[in-house]
């Protein structure tokens, strides 16, 4: 392999959708080094992490429709029974909630936990607490998903944190989605609750880091193995 071709695989893609944010960086920073020099530097290092941010590396997901793959870069924060938002349609009925919070240094890029069919999609405004706080699952503005999966309805709801403010989602109602598929992000900060049905076993704790597509959260065999993998 050559020096360029160790170079190329050594960098990550960037979602498109940060170039925007990586071009207002880069000018930015030219403008502030034209008014004071070491203003450039600090403009340069927030432009690199901004590029860090919207980074979007291949991931290699298990493909087997009883395993749950955590939909988001981060920590688990919570795992246990709580009711799912109103608007998922879902029931007042508890079901098991697996939470991962993404931070400001995470790749925010997030992944279908399972393969099935999009049902529905709603948004609903809301606040921006801290979405390491329990109660940002009902306060905080979120945007979630409804997926007809092989071993029953599951929820996926990205929540807006304490700095997001802008909830991306390109996926579409009606649509199918395969496990590890990308279907939408969060600006800065956030979480992702997975609501999965009764009979599933947890196979993460809290405090324990996720990564989006690879980490498996929950199994509805109860069986541990070596799953089949796709790159995507």
């Amino acid at each position: 392999m050559s020096l360029v071709d160790s170079i190329k695989s050594a960098m990550v893609p960037v979602h498109r959708e940060g170039y925007p944010f990586i071009a207002a960086f880069g000018i930015a920073t030219l403008v502030l080094g034209l008014i004071w020099q070491p203003l450039f530097w600090i403009g340069l290092i927030l432009t690199g992490w901004c590029a860090y941010f919207f980074r979007d590396p291949q991931r290699v997901t298990p493909v087997d429709d009883s395993l749950v793959v955590s939909p988001a870069d981060g920590i688990v924060s919570a795992v246990g029974p709580a009711v799912p938002p109103r608007e998922l349609g879902l029931g007042g009925d508890e079901m098991l909630r697996i939470s991962v919070f993404m931070n400001v240094f995470s790749c925010h890029v997030n992944r279908s936990p399972v393969r099935g069919r999009i049902t529905r999609i709603e948004h609903r405004p809301g606040r921006f607490l801290n979405a390491e706080l329990d109660k940002a699952s009902e306060e905080n503005e979120r945007n979630g998903l409804v997926i007809d999966a092989p071993h029953g309805t599951v929820g996926v709801v990205q929540i807006a944190g304490l700095v997001a403010r802008r909830i991306v989602c390109w996926a579409d109602e009606g649509s199918p989605i395969t496990v590890g598929e990308r279907f939408g992000l969060i600006r800065f900060g956030s979480r992702v609750d997975v609501y999965l049905p009764t009979g599933v076993r947890p196979r993460v704790a809290v405090g324990q880091t996720s990564v989006a597509g690879e980490t498996v959260i929950a199994d509805f065999s109860g069986e541990a193995g070596f799953p089949l993998v796709r790159v995507s």
